[in-house]
């Protein structure tokens, strides 16, 4: 079973200077529980269908299965969504072995910056850049979701 183990940070200074390219996401979700989120995703010129399980404790891993699927089916497959979207441009930036992925959002959750890292293993070391803030891992307000339903411009 495949297994996602990433974590994520708040970005609290500039780095797109460090990226070495950038896509725009659009995503919504036919599911949004916990238990399994289904997740329909146009990512610049190709589309997914992915489903994510629970995370564990830390909030660091869970079982995710992604095929691609044609933009067109993706096209129509949002139309069935629940309501909400994700609006957003990925950065990647190579940091050491890794890439972090920093999401910029828009809409909605405009001034929101989240940096994630696929690691190997949970408790790999990687370079933390200097423009990383606050770790978030496991905190749900985070998981992209959860901003469909509560968009964090309607945060405190």
């Amino acid at each position: 079973m495949p297994l996602e183990i990433e974590r994520k940070f708040l970005v609290t200074r500039d780095y797109k200077a460090a990226a070495f390219t950038h896509e725009e996401i659009v995503q919504g979700y036919l599911s949004s529980v916990p238990e399994r989120t289904v997740r329909v995703r146009i990512k610049g010129e190709k589309a997914y269908l992915t489903i994510k399980g629970m995370g564990n404790e830390s909030g660091m891993s869970r079982y995710e299965w992604e095929k691609e699927i044609p933009v067109a089916e993706a096209r129509e497959l949002l139309l069935l969504c629940e309501p909400g979207v994700i609006d957003k441009v990925r950065y990647y930036i190579a940091s050491g072995k890794y890439t972090f992925e920093v999401d910029e959002f828009r809409g909605e959750n405009e001034g929101l910056t989240v940096a994630e890292i696929e690691i190997a293993d949970e408790n790999d070391n990687f370079e933390k850049p200097e423009w990383l803030g606050r770790e978030v891992t496991g905190d749900k307000r985070y998981y992209n979701a959860s901003l469909v339903k509560y968009p964090y411009s309607k945060w405190d």
